[in-house]
C-alpha cells in the first residue's frame, strides 16, 4: 500500500479549460464513447485524448460524418500511459477523464495516480475485479482527501446489476433478505443477425488476464474487507447448473455469471452496511441457457480457457488466435454494427424479504422473509452502446449531484456511489428501462410500473 500523499495543485474544477476528456478515444470502446459524446455531452466543454494525433483528428472525421456534426473544433490533447507528466497535464485540463483505455491491469492505474493528483474525477468501464479492488485498497484514502470520486465498472460490468439491485431495494417496500438476478440476449432486429464476432478483442485480453490472476483476489480482499459481510436472513442456495428453472416465462439453466457483477455489487452493499447502517443482501448473478447440450459445451469451453490462462504458453494462443479459441465470440474487428445494435440484454431481479424493516441492521426482521419481488432492468447493445451511454451518463452526474454522492470523494462501486442520485432516470432517458414486473409472472408480464 502507498504511504505518500499526493501533494498536486487543487485547481479549482470551476476554472478548468474542459468539463470532460475521453482518454483512450481511438480504440474500439472510446470511438463509440466519442459517438454518444456528440449527444450527451452536447451541453458541455468536451475533448479527447490519446497518444497519436493523427489517430485522434482521424476519429474526430470518422464520428463526426457518422453523427452528421463537424467536430472538427473539439480539443485534441496528447497524452500517454507511460509518460506520467503527459497524463497529469491532461488531468489538470478537466474537472472528469471519461478513462476507455484498457485492460485497466496495465493501464489504468497510471491514470488514475494523475487524476487524484489533480484532483480531477474518473470514471471507467473496467470489469476487472482485482484492479478494482487494489485501486480502492490503495487510493480509497488519497481520493477521500483531494476530494476525488474514481468510480469503476461504469458500463455493462455493472451498470445493470449494481443499479439494479438498488432499483429492486427502492422498490420494495420493506427489508430484501436476497436477489438473484438473471441475464440473457434477445435478438431484436429484422431477418437473422449478420455473422460475427461478439465481443472485441480488448474484452477477451481483459478475460484472459483476469482469469489467469484470479489468485490475487483472495489476498486482496483478506487486506480491504477485514470482516465477513453478516447474513441477517436465511441464507440463499446456488442453484445448480445442471436443473431448468422457470425465468422469465421459459425453462432455462442457469449458470454463474462469470463477470465481475457480484464483487462490484457485493462492494456496494459492503459499503452501505458499514457507512449506512443498511442490512446487507445477498447476491446471486447468473446467464440462462436454453439447453442442457449448452450449458456442457460452456463447461468444456470454460475448462479448456482455465487451463490454458494458467501457463504463459496457452495464454499466448488466446491472445494470438482470440476468433478460433472463443470459437468466433472474439475478434480484433469485434462486432458488427448491424448486430450490436438490435441486440437487448435483460436483466431480471427475483428475490424476497420481510414487509417490515428491522430497528437493527444486524437483525433480522421478525417471521420468515416470504414478500416476494421482481424486477428488471433492459438496455440495447450492451458491449459499446448501452456501456458507453452509462459511461457518459455516470460522468455528468458526477459533474451534476457530486452533494448527492458519499462524502467528498472515494474510490467506489456505481451502486453506492450514484444510488441516491438521478443516474437511474437518466439512463431511462437514453434507452434503459428499470421495471418492477408482477410478482407472480417471473419477465414476460407487462411491467406495473417503470422509470
Amino acid at each position: 500500500m502507498h504511504h505518500y500523499k499526493f501533494t498536486g495543485s487543487r485547481k479549482d474544477k470551476m476554472t478548468r479549460e474542459l468539463d470532460v476528456i475521453i482518454f483512450g478515444a481511438t480504440g474500439f470502446t472510446g470511438k463509440y464513447t466519442v459517438l454518444h459524446a456528440v449527444k450527451l455531452l452536447a451541453d458541455l466543454k468536451w475533448g479527447i485524448a490519446g497518444r497519436s494525433q493523427q489517430k485522434l483528428e482521424s476519429v474526430l472525421k470518422e464520428i463526426g460524418k457518422k453523427a452528421d456534426t463537424d467536430l472538427s473544433k473539439i480539443p485534441i490533447i496528447i497524452a500517454d500511459v507511460g509518460d506520467e507528466l503527459s497524463l497529469e497535464k491532461m488531468a489538470r485540463q478537466a474537472k472528469i477523464v471519461v478513462n476507455c483505455c484498457g485492460p485497466y491491469r496495465f493501464y489504468g492505474e497510471a491514470v488514475i495516480k494523475a487524476c487524484i493528483k489533480e484532483s480531477t474525477h474518473h470514471v471507467d468501464v473496467s470489469g476487472e475485479p482485482q484492479f478494482m479492488e487494489r485501486m480502492q485498497l490503495e487510493y480509497n484514502e488519497l481520493a477521500r482527501e483531494n476530494e476525488v470520486y474514481i468510480v469503476s465498472a461504469c458500463g455493462f460490468d455493472s451498470i445493470p446489476a449494481d443499479l439494479g439491485t438498488v432499483f429492486f431495494e427502492k422498490t420494495f417496500d420493506g427489508q430484501v433478505n436476497a436477489i438473484e438476478s438473471f441475464m440473457w440476449f434477445k435478438y431484436i432486429g429484422p431477418g437473422t443477425p449478420e455473422k460475427g464476432a461478439a465481443l472485441h478483442y480488448g474484452t477477451w485480453e481483459s478475460a484472459v488476464y483476469g482469469l489467469a490472476h484470479a489468485n490475487e483476489l483472495r489476498g486482496l480482499r483478506s487486506k480491504l474487507f477485514k470482516e465477513r459481510l453478516p447474513v441477517i436472513g436465511p441464507v440463499m442456495r446456488e442453484r445448480s447448473p445442471y436443473t431448468s428453472y422457470p425465468v422469465g416465462g421459459k425453462n432455462t439453466y442457469c449458470l454463474p455469471f462469470p463477470g465481475a457483477d457480484r464483487s462490484v455489487v457485493m462492494r456496494s452493499q459492503r459499503l452501505m452496511f458499514e457507512e449506512e447502517k443498511k442490512a446487507p443482501v445477498q447476491i446471486r448473478n447468473y446467464f440462462t441457457v436454453k439447453s442442457f447440450l449448452e450449458v456442457l459445451v460452456l463447461f468444456i469451453t470454460a475448462g479448456l480457457f482455465a487451463l490454458l490462462t494458467r501457463f504463459a504458453f496457452g495464454r499466448q494462443l488466446l491472445l494470438t488466435y482470440p476468433k478460433l479459441f472463443s470459437f468466433g465470440a472474439a475478434s480484433h474487428e469485434g462486432p458488427p454494427e448491424q448486430k450490436m445494435n438490435n441486440t437487448q440484454f435483460i436483466f431480471l431481479f427475483k428475490g424476497n424479504g420481510w414487509n417490515e424493516r428491522s430497528s437493527d441492521y444486524k437483525v433480522r426482521p421478525n417471521g420468515e422473509p416470504v414478500k416476494k419481488h421482481v424486477t428488471k432492468v433492459t438496455g440495447i447493445n450492451p458491449g459499446y452502446g448501452a456501456t458507453c451511454v452509462a459511461l457518459l451518463l455516470s460522468a455528468t452526474t458526477i459533474l451534476n449531484e457530486s452533494s448527492q454522492m458519499p462524502g467528498k470523494g472515494g474510490v467506489l462501486p456505481p451502486g453506492y456511489a450514484f444510488g441516491k442520485t438521478n443516474l437511474i432516470e437518466n439512463l431511462c432517458k437514453n434507452g434503459f428501462t428499470f421495471e418492477v414486473m408482477e410478482a407472480d409472472n417471473a419477465g414476460d408480464s407487462d411491467a406495473k410500473k417503470s422509470l
